[in-house]
């Protein structure tokens, strides 16, 4: 989660049993900069740092994490309007993963195309090939399901013949408060890239749910900053 999610924050969760850990949401070229910088006036957090410093940080970031936890993959969630920033990130030696943001939905990145406006690209399928080419990284895409207008089902497949390795769903899905386990099992059921099921991993009851769907693995944010998980997510 942009403004909270950083190297040392991540450093004192992984020990409750991650095997990724996550860096971001960063923005990295003049648009999505100049968008994070709104939406830090109206008073969300985000994280805010100029171009000529964001690569370095996420190298140190991603170097701290290795420092403390070596065995653990470090992934950063980017965004941008062209591909060529998020290639620069995918080749910062100690990133293990980048990861393409099609998730967001704060008006300032949406108003950019960027976020999940991206859902809506006719050129996602290049945008997305062109990074895995070109990085020496893997290449994750996370997305917010449900979105009105996008198949999210067309989409999962899109991503996966563009090579990504991961496919990371916001399961979300509109005057729901619970994740749409029914759309991430026909998800699962229709690609073979490695599918990460995000949303509503709250308690033992769903997560249980979450792994019933066939994810290859679930990403957990909120439940843990706010320190409310009831249980211990090495046990499953």
């Amino acid at each position: 989660m942009a403004g909270i999610t950083d190297a040392d924050f991540l450093n004192k969760v992984i020990p409750l049993g991650f095997d990724v850990a996550t860096l971001g949401g960063y923005s990295l070229d003049s648009p999505t900069i100049n968008a994070s910088k709104m939406i830090i006036e109206r008073g969300r957090k985000e994280f805010d740092f100029p171009l000529d410093e964001i690569f370095t940080h996420i190298e140190n970031e991603a170097n701290f994490i290795k420092s403390v936890h070596s065995a653990v993959k470090v992934s950063a969630n980017v965004r941008a309007t062209t591909p060529q920033p998020i290639i620069d990130a995918g080749n910062i030696e100690s990133l293990d993963i980048v990861e393409i943001n099609c998730h967001c939905r704060q008006k300032e990145i949406v108003d950019i195309g960027c976020g999940q406006e991206m859902l809506h690209r006719e050129d996602l399928g290049d945008f997305i090939s062109q990074i895995v080419d070109n990085v020496d990284s893997e290449v994750s895409v996370k997305i917010r399901a449900n979105v009105e207008g996008v198949d999210t089902v067309e989409i999962a497949t899109l991503i996966e013949d563009a090579g990504a390795d991961y496919l990371h769903v916001d399961a979300m899905k509109k005057g729901v408060f619970e994740a749409d386990w029914k759309l991430l099992s026909e998800i699962c059921g229709n690609v073979n890239l490695k599918v990460i099921g995000n949303n509503s991993v709250n308690s033992k009851e769903n997560l249980q749910k979450m792994i019933g769907t066939g994810v290859d693995g679930f990403s957990i944010a909120r439940g843990v900053i706010s320190g409310n998980l009831d249980f211990n997510i090495v046990n499953f």
